[in-house]
């Protein structure tokens, strides 16, 4: 699996160490060669399996291109920052992102609410 940021201003390094206390929401973005995608998914629901037994994880839903195609979001919500950190460092997941086809290309990227008067609440 290859990594690229998705914010090439802000890193998922930076965002890992900020201070922020209440839910994040991850989005990963993946790409994968038409004839991995079924490994692909194979692979996101044993990581999700895996996730949601950490502590401060709350859902997750993988999402996928229509018309055939070979891009997959991810959305998933924790209950905070520090919650998704833990779960992201552990060793046993950090070995599993392996058991992604060599075509993956992931960009994950954590986000907050944003409220807008009227519209939606954060």
């Amino acid at each position: 699996m290859t990594l690229e940021e998705m914010d090439l201003h802000v890193p998922l390094t930076q965002q890992l160490g900020d201070v922020h206390i209440g839910p994040v929401v991850l989005i990963n973005k993946f790409t994968v060669a038409p004839e991995d995608s079924a490994a692909l998914i194979s692979s996101w629901a044993d990581d999700a399996a895996y996730m949601k037994r950490q502590p401060g994880f709350i859902t997750t839903q993988l999402h996928r291109g229509s018309a055939g195609s070979c891009v997959f979001l991810n959305y998933a919500v924790w209950e905070s920052l520090e919650a998704f950190r833990t779960a992201f460092a552990q060793p046993e997941f950090r070995g599993r992102l392996a058991h992604y086809p060599a075509s993956t290309v992931a960009s994950p990227h954590l986000f907050e609410k944003v409220a807008m008067p009227g519209i939606c609440v954060a």
